[in-house]
């Protein structure tokens, strides 16, 4: 695979040799683009990468360090002490699903990280509680399988915000609905039409865990080289499945709890694990809460049945909210748009103005302390 198409051999012949020279060989380029490391990230990475560094992908996260793999073995891996002392929030730092650039020690026992290629995509919400900041869930994410069960667990609402949120990062969002020998199929097919009113080019897969059903059409979907993410709350069989897509038992799981069929927490942290098939998932711990920011972009492309009347208001500035001449407004009263939908709509949109808001204040506070901090740092040295 040449890295620049140009139809020049003696180009070609450089390139091979940069390959060679950064990658060592084409087998060890091979191992990397067996974990994803496609074209696009080979063309980032001899931007930046140096002799005597390589590149590697974070595939686990953990409190004080980082496991990276370069396609043949993985091993833990450190921040330098100057990438620290340059972050200045969650975004700058790896997360699960980062291509990485490495410097490798002790008879590559040992790595420290340098730097992140820049990523074609980034899974965020908002930090869990009080804090308004980012979390970081995933890196690099094609594909991502928003998992429901079709129990008391499904809940369009909390689907479209899952949608919003991926649509954000521009990843292409798979609709799994789980559990559905619990269900009749009358019931399983109100699940599907209230899904395919949301957008009918959504890809829907109903499953079993427990009978199977469904399962085989989901493992046909799977792309070689190309990464997946589980999302979904706890209980819902992110894990169960994705032991099913490796073939053995490799995750631990749970039961749901018998009082309020609620999930327990048995993801604890995030792992990147590539299956026999050569496509690469991510499962990710189940999220109670999902608060969104910044999210223009996923919003129009969940809610484009909304988004589209905007033109026809008859202010530019308009809230769609209680405006005279609102045309989205008209539109709900008149049925063309569904009211809890259109509810949703709004209280998403406010919420992500509000977090984006505070973000945004919390950023100037943290720009100032620091530049404070640096003030008198210097005024001290100079006595």
């Amino acid at each position: 695979m040449s890295i620049i198409q140009n139809g020049n051999s003696k180009s070609l012949n450089d390139n091979n040799k940069i390959k060679k020279q950064f990658f060592g060989s084409d087998s060890n380029l091979d191992l990397l683009e067996h974990l994803g490391f496609d074209e696009w990230f080979q063309k980032e990475a001899l931007s930046i990468l140096k002799e005597g560094f390589s590149i590697a992908r974070i595939v686990e996260v953990n409190k004080n360090n980082y496991k990276v793999s370069c396609g043949s073995n993985e091993i833990f891996a450190e921040l330098t002490g100057r990438y620290v002392f340059y972050a200045s929030n969650s975004i700058d730092y790896p997360t699960i699903g980062d291509w990485v650039v490495v410097q490798y020690f002790d008879n590559n026992s040992h790595a420290i990280i340098h730097d992140i290629l820049q990523r074609k995509s980034l899974l965020k919400r908002k930090d869990p509680g009080k804090v308004v900041e980012f979390q970081l869930i995933a890196a690099n994410i094609d594909f991502a399988f928003i998992i429901q069960s079709a129990d008391s667990n499904f809940n369009l609402n909390r689907l479209e915000r899952y949608l919003v949120m991926i649509h954000e990062s521009n990843i292409q969002p798979l609709i799994v609905v789980s559990k559905t020998d619990l269900v009749s199929p009358d019931e399983l097919f109100e699940i599907e039409k209230s899904i395919k009113r949301l957008n009918d080019r959504y890809l829907f897969f109903p499953i079993s865990n427990t009978t199977d059903d469904g399962i085989d059409r989901l493992r046909q979907e799977l792309k070689f080289a190309k990464t997946y993410c589980l999302l979904g709350s706890s209980g819902v069989g992110k894990t169960t499945l994705l032991n099913k897509l490796v073939g053995e038992e490799l995750f631990d799981v749970n039961t749901v709890r018998e009082k309020d069929k609620k999930g327990r927490h048995t993801t604890t942290k995030r792992q990147l694990t590539c299956l026999k098939t050569g496509s690469i998932f991510i499962d990710t711990p189940g999220m109670r809460e999902l608060g969104n920011f910044a999210l223009e972009s996923g919003l129009n492309e969940t809610f484009a049945d909304i988004t589209a009347y905007f033109s026809q208001c008859r202010f530019n500035n308009c809230t769609h909210s209680n405006e005279a001449g609102c045309a989205v407004i008209e539109a709900v009263e008149n049925g063309v748009i569904e009211k809890e939908r259109y509810e949703n709509f709004l209280k998403i949109q406010k919420e992500s103005a509000y977090y984006n808001m505070s973000y945004l204040e919390k950023r100037k506070r943290d720009k100032a302390f620091g530049k404070m901090v640096k003030n008198i740092k210097k005024s001290i040295r100079k006595k």
